[in-house]
């Protein structure tokens, strides 16, 4: 199994440094990749840049960059400086966010979503491959170019979640990095649907990273009840709440990976049997032992990387 870390979190006391200290132990481990999200505690792709240099084989990811808040252009320039100081690991998730944080939150306009990240990827694509852009859309209009020292190609992949943001991510970007989506709708929405629309527009099989919580802990139920506890705010937002009415799931928690090692590990090939490429777990703890069910997580995870 292909197995990630999706992480970013700062325990309380440690400084900020102590991501780059994580990231250099789950390397060490055989972890694949370490995911962190940009949701207005740090910035991602600085703390990426930091940790390619105390690393050496472990891809790093977005999951993902808000794009309304960075004009193409510029997130293009951050991406390729990123990536040359990471030696080429760096993957760019990128989505458009929700709109009552775009627009309630920032005072920006979250409008056409769907045009707008076929539009943005497909400038950062040229910018990250190509080093120029000439593109003449309906929300971008750019010809411009830059010139990082060491630049080399980075994937992007598109949080893409309805139909018309799954098609977008098959025909534009390199994959799609998904949250809050479980195993029937990642076999029977996310594969058919991006694989048939990279196939269509004759580009490779699109990569297909789920990120999901996990917890190893021996009472379903009490893991299930931690979960509905932490990830209780996802439900209330659209772009999640169809996804978890699909699955005809209540609260966003109960979407969770749980079980013992033997139960969490079947639910992970499940998701593999649907076609997912990567998994990567967001880990967290569950019952009056968090320290021991952490680690049992943690220790399963690290037995399937490979």
């Amino acid at each position: 199994m292909r197995i990630g870390i999706y992480g970013g979190t700062v325990r309380r006391g440690q400084p900020l440094t102590s991501l780059v200290d994580e990231i250099v132990d789950l390397e060490s481990r055989g972890f694949s990749s370490y995911w962190m999200p940009q949701v207005g505690m740090y910035d991602v792709l600085t703390m990426i840049a930091l940790a390619g240099q105390k690393t050496s084989t472990i891809e790093m990811g977005s999951a993902v960059v808000p794009s309304y808040t960075r004009h193409p252009n510029v997130l293009a320039e951050q991406a390729a400086t990123v990536n040359a100081l990471a030696g080429g690991r760096l993957v760019l998730g990128v989505g458009p966010s929700h709109k009552p944080g775009i627009e309630d939150s920032l005072g920006l306009k979250y409008e056409k979503p769907a045009l707008h990240m076929r539009e943005y990827v497909t400038i950062l694509k040229a910018l990250g491959e190509e080093g120029k852009v000439d593109f003449q859309g309906e929300m971008y209009r750019i010809k411009t170019g830059i010139g990082v020292p060491d630049a080399q190609p980075f994937p992007v992949l598109m949080s893409a979640l309805g139909p018309l943001m799954l098609k977008a991510a098959g025909e534009v970007a390199d994959g799609t990095v998904t949250w809050m989506v479980g195993r029937n709708t990642i076999e029977n929405s996310t594969v058919p649907r991006i694989t048939k629309a990279a196939a269509d527009a004759g580009r490779p099989a699109p990569r297909i990273v789920v990120g999901v919580p996990v917890c190893v802990h021996d009472d379903p139920d009490v893991a299930i009840a931690r979960s509905v506890q932490i990830f209780k705010h996802y439900g209330a937002l659209p772009n999640y709440r169809r996804q978890l009415d699909a699955e005809g799931i209540n609260e966003a928690g109960e979407i969770a990976v749980v079980g013992n090692e033997k139960e969490v590990e079947a639910q992970l090939q499940g998701f593999f049997d649907a076609g997912a490429t990567e998994v990567i777990a967001s880990v967290y703890p569950a019952g009056d032992d968090s320290r021991g069910s952490f680690g049992r997580t943690n220790t399963l995870l690290e037995s399937l990387t490979g």
